[in-house]
């Protein structure tokens, strides 16, 4: 029986009453935990580079962990996430999406919300290397969005997973695009909007330095960017020209991951907030948006990758930190390694 609705603990902390609040406040002031990672960087297939850092012991059940757009592996709620995993038995392989590890990746293109060669690339890697390890998949924002799509783009060949979890995905891209443009999430915008520029910019700058001028030259066509103020514009000018998308239309109507929720196959938990500033909740899923292996988990609030709760400022509680791995250990108990099969 499809469980759509799943009743939330998350209860907000009274000192972050809102929406802006939950999502500023682990981002400006939360204390990063001190974990001990190691670093792998793999060769792609098209001779580019991702690095992995990783973290927890050998043989252990591996949750790959995916970022938000401008994060990395060093983001808060990766680093939190990884040190509770592994105090709970897991080995956690943080993917940093390409460019974002902290050296610029060698191609003009890099990563959107639709890309998911890299996942599906990381994943086959670690299957191949250990056949019978159980993985999971964690995707925060962005990265849950690529996680969704990702997950229903051929879902039977990620049957052999044991669970998913998908926090403040941008479900509907075009919506969340138009949603930025609005009120207080314009702040959010520009300062999103001008890290990526910079990206862009610096990127060309590295690709000349290291020779690489045909991917360079792909960068000076997109024309001058410092003038974009959009992810309508961002996703316009720059998105869909690196990566063979028509326009902006094209690129949100592929990439956006609600219409994959219906083909997942894999035991999937979606956690997002109703205030979510980055979104409406006209990006929320239906029923008939959702596989038999889907559950939605709806909290009033939370705001973006937020879910801040505790008594005290003093001693703030990241629920995310909690709700994660209970789901993650309770599909760990009922699967089956006889659901596994070659890759």
């Amino acid at each position: 029986m499809k469980d759509t609705n799943v009743r939330s603990s998350f209860k907000p902390a009274w000192w972050l009453n809102n929406a802006h609040l939950q999502t500023i406040y682990p981002s400006l002031f939360r204390v990063v935990p001190l974990v001990s990672t190691r670093r792998e960087r793999l060769i792609t297939p098209d001779f580019d580079f991702v690095d992995i850092d990783w973290c927890g012991d050998a043989h252990h059940p591996i949750i790959i962990l995916l970022h938000g757009l401008t994060g990395s592996s060093s983001s808060g709620y990766i680093k939190g996430l990884q040190r509770q995993l592994t105090l709970d038995g897991f080995r956690t392989a943080a993917l940093n999406f390409r460019g974002c590890s902290g050296e610029l990746n060698h191609r003009a293109q890099c990563y959107h919300s639709g890309e998911t060669a890299d996942l599906d690339f990381l994943y086959l890697t670690l299957r191949a290397r250990e056949p019978n390890t159980p993985i999971g998949m964690v995707g925060f924002s962005l990265g849950g969005n690529v996680l969704l799509k990702w997950l229903g783009e051929s879902s039977n060949n990620r049957s052999f997973l044991f669970a998913a979890v998908a926090v403040s995905v941008p479900l509907q891209l075009d919506i969340c695009a138009t949603t930025l443009d609005k009120g207080f999430a314009k702040l959010y915008r520009s300062r999103l909007i001008s890290e990526l520029k910079q990206f862009i910019t610096d990127k060309k700058v590295y690709l000349e330095s290291i020779g690489q001028v045909d991917e360079a030259n792909k960068i000076t066509r997109l024309g001058d960017v410092s003038q974009i103020k959009s992810f309508w514009e961002y996703d316009d000018r720059v998105v869909a020209k690196l990566h063979g998308f028509n326009d902006a239309h094209d690129y949100y109507q592929q990439s956006s991951s609600r219409r994959f929720l219906k083909f997942i196959r894999v035991p999937t938990l979606v956690i997002q907030a109703i205030d979510d500033p980055f979104m409406t909740p006209d990006v929320l899923p239906i029923n008939e948006h959702l596989s038999d292996f889907v559950s939605l988990e709806v909290t009033e609030s939370g705001g973006h990758v937020g879910f801040v709760s505790g008594n005290t400022p003093l001693r703030p509680i990241y629920w995310l930190e909690q709700r994660i791995p209970e789901f993650i250990k309770e599909r760990l108990l009922t699967w089956r390694p006889s659901h596994l099969t070659a890759s």
